[in-house]
């Protein structure tokens, strides 16, 4: 049968009867998996109480990750194989997540082997396998196989489901030279499934292109350009779990961390890798990172793109090291009868020396007084002296060395650093001669006197230059992987705060160009990658839409020769074009009966509207009686509906849409042309449908 879903009432009856008994089977068998762990007594294994307390949480952990969630399918597709696996194969399909992996050679492999792919491994009581992850190796031929290439799959099976109940399946004969290619309905009512909730895993219906950026190694960052609709978050979620999957211990010490643009975002992913059995990737966003000080202020938009601007980094740089100052005494030290004196000139060479190495300024500090003390001992050595590590580390805590520290190589405070720099126009002059002119300099100073640090009223963009001052005097701790959500958004400055929290991992870059929205959005992800510190990273585009409807991406693609020209514009590849109005309202009560029209359909709805009409929609909804949520609070049958400012509207989907007044959308941003970003954000928020509803006239990229 060539790609032709099967229901259950037809001839094919007995083969998803047996089926369903191998999805019983397997849910016993995971049954019986966490079981297992949750009978394990630790109280004759731990030497201690630490021990014993991290023994606990893993042990907890591993239960959690083998949940069976009623509604969420526990394989969701079938390979069958022509030949034994290879070896890398075997491996894979013997795994088993959180122990030991049987040898693979201790199974005999049988030609035709059969393989049920899930979102987890799941094996029987003799250690067989009965699901095997998606990331395993012998997994891959499920997303990648083709008529083309068959990858020695012989047949392809996918299973849909209604409520976690297997209800349906459809087969690709892949090495039938007979059989013609076709497109999967099961595969299509997957992607188009309503919603309710937050985003979910695309574990079941990942595409080639995709899989090979989901597969691409650790070692290597990976820059995603992907328009609307065309997965690119998914992408990077599902490529964490899969490194989780192969470099599982690495990243366990090092770490991974998954970065959006705000918390209304993190609320909407943060099911998605604990649904894929993930639980210790941290969620932030690039506030969080730089969270050295309580924000209270904003800029201006030609303030904010200065402070963003990475000459930025060499204005702080020059500033902290000027408080170096070269020594023009010598320095005595006293111990017992003895005076051992360490010459100007000699302190000179060893600060220069330091300044020279280009380590941290803190390190540096660290370093001096050893320095100093290894003069010291050099001279005492060759007075016939034997002193040890001891008696170095008893010169370096002498108070005329630690005299001669401080006043050479001061301490330094890096919020203290800013403040003076944006408040202290000689200061600023000094230290951004030659990388800022006048006029800029004036743009970045502070209008009145800020007499500490807690009283200043920071804003974002200073929390992100105190960032920058932070790590010249003391490096930044690694993380192993880092994903980059919407990173169009990201100033050259933001970009380097999370550029450093990776300097020996690597990352994953997701965003659209054509959706940058902030007045320093980013030109080009080459310009990107050379401020993260990856600049020999990977730029991949994804260009084919799932989510959105066809009609929906025709007319949104119509601002991109506005917005970003040259970039490629999504083509859906959706066999449902999906429902499309431009409607003409009068005022807000028609925009309310809209979300009534369109919460009678299935799925979520979102009123998408300009951030200053929110209030006035708001209260209408509730004159009508209809209940509402703001981005992030979790939809629920009974709450369907969510009311969203544009500003918000980023990286959210809603089956159904009501976009408010596009004008009024373009008109709250800055300038035109973020306005006409934020506006294609918001056309392209919608899986099924879409409503443009607008008293006033549209913005004329639309209707040329």
């Amino acid at each position: 049968m060539s790609a032709t879903a099967h229901d259950p009432l037809d001839e094919s009856r007995a083969p998803l009867t047996r089926e369903r008994a191998h999805l019983a089977g397997s849910r016993a068998a995971l049954r019986a998996m966490r079981e297992d762990v949750e009978a394990l007594d630790i109280k004759d294994v731990t030497a201690n109480w630490v021990n014993a307390a991290v023994l606990s949480r893993q042990i907890d952990d591993r239960i959690k990750a083998l949940a069976d969630l009623s509604d969420t399918p526990l394989f969701f597709g079938r390979l069958d194989y022509l030949h034994a696996p290879g070896a890398e194969q075997a491996e894979g399909a013997e795994e088993s997540k959180g122990r030991e992996a049987p040898s693979s050679q201790g199974r005999r492999w049988e030609t035709g082997e059969r393989f049920y792919i899930g979102r987890r491994h799941v094996h029987d009581a003799d250690g067989d396998p009965m699901v095997i992850d998606w990331r395993a190796p012998v997994s891959q031929p499920f997303y990648r196989a083709s008529k083309k290439d068959p990858m020695d799959v012989g047949l392809r099976r996918r299973f849909g489901y209604t409520g976690g109940e297997l209800t349906a399946y459809e087969d690709e004969h892949l090495s039938d030279p007979s059989e013609a290619a076709a497109t999967s309905k099961l595969l299509q009512q997957e992607i188009e499934r309503p919603r309710v909730g937050p985003m979910r895993d695309i574990v079941a219906t990942i595409q080639p292109e995709q899989d090979e950026i989901v597969r691409s190694g650790l070692g290597g960052t990976v820059c995603v350009q992907g328009g609307p609709g065309t997965g690119k978050t998914a992408v990077g979620l599902h490529r964490v779990a899969y490194l989780l999957y192969a470099h599982r211990e690495r990243l366990a010490r090092t770490g991974t961390l998954v970065i959006g643009p705000n918390r209304s975002f993190l609320h909407y992913i943060e099911q998605v890798l604990p649904a894929l059995g993930e639980l210790s990737v941290q969620q932030a966003t690039v506030d969080d990172l730089v969270a050295h000080v309580e924000l209270r202020g904003t800029d201006e938009a030609r303030t904010a793109v200065l402070k963003g601007d990475a000459r930025m980094a060499e204005v702080l740089r020059r500033a902290l090291y000027a408080q170096v100052t070269l020594p023009t005494e010598p320095v005595m030290v006293v111990r017992g009868s003895r005076r051992w004196r360490v010459p100007a000139y000699e302190l000179e060479e060893i600060v220069r020396e330091l300044l020279a190495r280009e380590i941290r300024y803190g390190a540096a500090r660290e370093a001096l007084p050893q320095r100093i003390a290894h003069a010291v001992l050099v001279q005492m050595e060759r007075a016939g002296e034997a002193p040890d590590d001891r008696v170095q580390d008893a010169v370096a805590r002498n108070s005329a060395v630690k005299a001669v520290v401080k006043t050479v190589w001061p301490p330094a405070d890096p919020a203290k650093l800013v403040l003076r720099l944006l408040s202290d126009g000689e200061f600023l002059a000094e230290h951004a001669a030659g990388i800022l002119d006048e006029d800029e300099q004036k743009a970045l100073l502070w209008a009145k006197p800020v007499r500490s640090v807690k009283s200043a009223k920071w804003s974002s963009a200073d929390a992100v230059l105190i960032d920058e001052a932070t790590d010249l005097i003391q490096r930044t701790h690694s993380l192993g992987h880092v994903v980059l959500d919407e990173a169009q958004d990201l100033s050259p400055m933001q970009y380097r705060a999370v550029g450093r929290r990776c300097t020996t991992g690597s990352a994953t870059v997701l965003g659209d160009l054509a959706q940058g929205t902030t007045p320093w959005a980013t030109r080009s992800w080459d310009e990107a990658l050379a401020h993260l510190g990856k600049g020999e990273g990977v730029i991949e585009e994804l260009t084919a839409g799932f989510r959105v409807p066809t009609d929906v991406i025709t007319y949104a693609s119509r601002l991109l020769p506005h917005i970003a020209p040259g970039l490629t514009p999504v083509a859906s590849v959706r066999e449902n074009p999906g429902f499309f109005e431009v409607r003409a309202v009068d005022g807000v009560t028609e925009v309310v009966l809209a979300c009534e029209e369109l919460l009678r359909n299935e799925g979520s709805t979102g009123l998408i509207a300009a951030d200053a009409r929110v209030p006035a929609l708001a209260e209408a909804l509730t004159a009508a009686g209809i209940g509402f949520l703001a981005p992030g609070e979790e939809t629920t049958d009974q709450t369907r509906l969510t009311l969203v400012p544009a500003s918000l509207a980023k990286g959210l989907e809603y089956d159904y849409v009501v976009l408010d007044e596009p004008q009024a959308v373009v008109d709250g941003e800055p300038d035109e042309r973020t306005g006409l970003r934020r506006l294609y954000v918001t056309l392209t928020r919608a899986v099924s449908g879409l409503i443009v509803a607008h008293t006033g006239p549209l913005p004329a990229q639309l209707t040329a």
